[in-house]
């Protein structure tokens, strides 16, 4: 079966709970506070994040950033002693409403995390397919086989890898440890990807193609990345959000921000005084 009527089915399925996804804003943050036992670390953060647009959430380090990535695919719940309030909403539906399911919130919503994480042991052909072999998004070997091509090439790490597919992904240098990575998300077909500082331990060159691909890859999915680089966020977004100790500094479309800071904060961060 094509590769094109597999997503078909996967698209009827996320209709049938109500997501949106002709949605024209992606994610919608409205009065989000998270705690860490009584600790309050993000505070009254509302935002919107338009489909199809890569936003960086930037700020420095302990500022939040990442706290407030992981609440948008409930990937808090396994952080003892967090809990969120306040509204998120993903493609229309609140995704803390006891009646959505989190595991498809995390099938529906990606993630890359700053370190490379594949499975070493496994083959870079295991890595990619094993989100599709857990969903069950396929019927026999050869949709299986698209599957995974599909996804490496979207990755831009088809033509590096093609040859080598059942070697260990341990193989792979440090920036395609994280292409795979990318792949792995996007074998599922997400909507949405985050991305926690993906290129924070990558040398100068496996930077840029990282940020290429993200430029790239906005055609398909909505791209919410969190970076500490004030240049990184410049080169590759479109809306960008600075936040400083837990709260929303400033907000919209980069270029604005960027020349016409309106926050004293916001221009220090973006000039480096901090």
């Amino acid at each position: 079966m094509p590769l094109s009527v597999l997503l078909t089915r996967r698209e009827r399925r996320y209709e049938e709970t109500s997501w949106r996804l002709d949605a024209a804003i992606a994610v919608e943050l409205d009065k989000v506070n998270i705690y860490y036992g009584e600790k309050r670390v993000v505070k009254d953060v509302s935002l919107k994040i338009p489909r199809n647009s890569v936003f960086a959430i930037m700020g420095p380090s302990g500022s939040g950033k990442s706290t407030l990535l992981r609440a948008i695919n409930r990937m808090l719940d396994f952080v003892p002693g967090a809990r969120v309030e306040g509204s998120v909403r993903v493609l229309g539906v609140d995704v803390y409403n006891d009646n959505v399911d989190p595991i498809e919130v995390r099938r529906l919503v990606g993630m890359v995390f700053q370190m490379p994480n594949p499975f070493p042991h496994m083959s870079i052909y295991d890595n990619v397919a094993l989100g599709p072999r857990i969903h069950k998004m396929y019927r026999n070997k050869k949709e299986l086989d698209e599957i995974v091509r599909w996804a490496l090439e979207k990755a831009a790490l088809w033509d590096e890898v093609k040859d080598r597919l059942h070697e260990p992904a341990s193989k792979l240098s440090g920036g395609q440890q994280q292409r795979l990575c990318i792949a792995r998300a996007l074998a599922l077909k997400p909507k949405i990807l985050l991305m926690d500082e993906p290129t924070a331990n990558l040398d100068p060159i496996a930077t840029s193609k990282i940020e290429e691909l993200i430029i790239e890859l906005k055609k398909d999915v909505t791209i919410i990345i969190v970076t500490h680089s004030p240049r990184q966020a410049a080169r590759v977004a479109d809306y960008v959000a600075f936040i400083y100790r837990g709260e929303l500094i400033e907000t919209g479309p980069t270029r604005e921000v960027f020349t016409r800071p309106k926050h004293e904060l916001t221009e220090k961060f973006l000039t480096g005084a901090f």
